[in-house]
Order: C-alpha cells, then sequence, then structure tokens
C-alpha cells in the first residue's frame, strides 16, 4: 500500500499531522466495517486474532485495509469461539480471556478494535504507555478520564483543531466498551458501526476494562505460550 500502515503516521510526531479528524474517523469506520464483514458478512466466519495498528494498511486515499490474516481462524456453520492452548498475538492488543486463558472469539477481536481505536483518538500506544505508578497503559488512562470527565484530554494533541469533539467522544466511549473486561459485555462489530452513527449520550455506559498490559511489556512481541498472570495487572477505581 502506497502509505503503508497506521501505525507509521499516528506514532510519528510529524506524519501524525497528515491525519486530521475527518480522515481518523473514516479510517475507525472503514477498520469497523472491515471487521464486520469477517465476522458477519463473509461465507466464512474469520477472527484475525492480530489486529493492531501496524496490520491496517492505508492506500493512496487513506482507506483501511486490513491485513496479515497468519494467525486467523475460519468458522464455518454457526461457530463464534473456540479455545486454543498456544497463545499467538501482541501484547497490548490481546484479550484478557486469550492471553489468559486462550479463548478466542468474534468478542476478543472487538477487545483488539478497541485498543487500536484509542491509540486512534490518542496518537499513543497501549503498550510503553507511562504515566503514573498506578497507570501503566492506555487503557487504563482512558478510563481514569471517563472517571473525571475528562474523555477530550485524551486527544492526540494534532487534532485540535480539525476534531468533532461529539464525534470523538463518541469514538472514545465505543472504544472503552470494546476492551471491557467480560466478553459478553462488549459490543458485535454490528453493534459498534450503529454507535457510529448515533449520539454519544445514547449508549451504553462502559464498565472498568481490568487488563492492563504493564509497561515492561513489547507492543511488538508475540507470545507462542500462556502468560503468567502475574504479568498482568488490575487497578480498581470507582467509576462514575
Amino acid at each position: 500500500m502506497p502509505n503503508k500502515s497506521l501505525d507509521s503516521f499516528i506514532f510519528d510526531r510529524t506524519r501524525t499531522l497528515l491525519l486530521d479528524w475527518p480522515i481518523r474517523f473514516e479510517i475507525i469506520v472503514g477498520i469497523a466495517r472491515g471487521m464486520l464483514y469477517l465476522h458477519q458478512d463473509s461465507r466464512l466466519r474469520v477472527i484475525h486474532r492480530d489486529l493492531k495498528t501496524s496490520n491496517i494498511l492505508l492506500d493512496e486515499e487513506m482507506n483501511p485495509k486490513i491485513s496479515d490474516f497468519g494467525l486467523a481462524k475460519i468458522f464455518g456453520g454457526k461457530e463464534t469461539e473456540a479455545c486454543t492452548g498456544r497463545i499467538v498475538g501482541t501484547y497490548g492488543y490481546m484479550a484478557p480471556e486469550y492471553a489468559l486463558d486462550g479463548f478466542f472469539s468474534t468478542k476478543s477481536d472487538v477487545f483488539s478494535f478497541g485498543v487500536v481505536l484509542l491509540e486512534i483518538l490518542s496518537g499513543k500506544k497501549n503498550t510503553g504507555f507511562y504515566q503514573s505508578k498506578q497507570i501503566s497503559s492506555l487503557l487504563g488512562h482512558a478510563w481514569k478520564l471517563w472517571t473525571e470527565n475528562k474523555l477530550l484530554d485524551l486527544m492526540d494533541p494534532s487534532l485540535c483543531e480539525t476534531c468533532n469533539e461529539n464525534e470523538f467522544i463518541k469514538c472514545a466511549v465505543i472504544g472503552l466498551l470494546c476492551v471491557q473486561d467480560e466478553p459478553s459485555d462488549r459490543p458485535t462489530m454490528s453493534n459498534v458501526l450503529f454507535m457510529l452513527d448515533i449520539e454519544a449520550a445514547s449508549m451504553p455506559i462502559p464498565t472498568q476494562p481490568t487488563f492492563f498490559v504493564k509497561k515492561h511489556l513489547s507492543s511488538s512481541a508475540s507470545s507462542s505460550s500462556k502468560p503468567d498472570i502475574g504479568q498482568f495487572e488490575s487497578s480498581y477505581q470507582e467509576g462514575r
């Protein structure tokens, strides 16, 4: 793809200026449509298992294309979930039930989408994020801002002049809904697309994500074995 991958823009302090809010919003919608196709509209259901910003390619018009299906699982019929003893994927984007128990489903892809969405909004990586001893992930930071009614503080500074604040808050809430701890609490991709078209006030209230990746885990590190639960932390703060 002529514009390479999404991560080469949003994590680069110079190139991120090329992604104004309308472009980012269209990228978010495009990724959601692509995931809906994989989960629902394709002849065979596809669970990607490694959705991340580096696997989102951008064409000459900055349209997103989901790539790298090397870890994908294909299901026929009405199957939507499975379990494996071999955990593969990228830390920081894995859903907790997959990283800890090997359980994956369309909802584990939804979790990964939520992480990607919050990274697009903030211009920051989920892993390698560090603000304080209490907050060591982008998810934790986003949740704290939600509890303080300060979601606009999540915004990538390069978006200040072009951002539609209502759309931004709506996308941030969708991101938090997607990374909820319980798979059953997360929306489907069809629900995500529906919420992208409605007012934020009409959306469900997210519950706290409890799967925060610690700073020492690399966002590019992949694992072929089940990680130690001690590598992960939970932060319990009172929501609003």
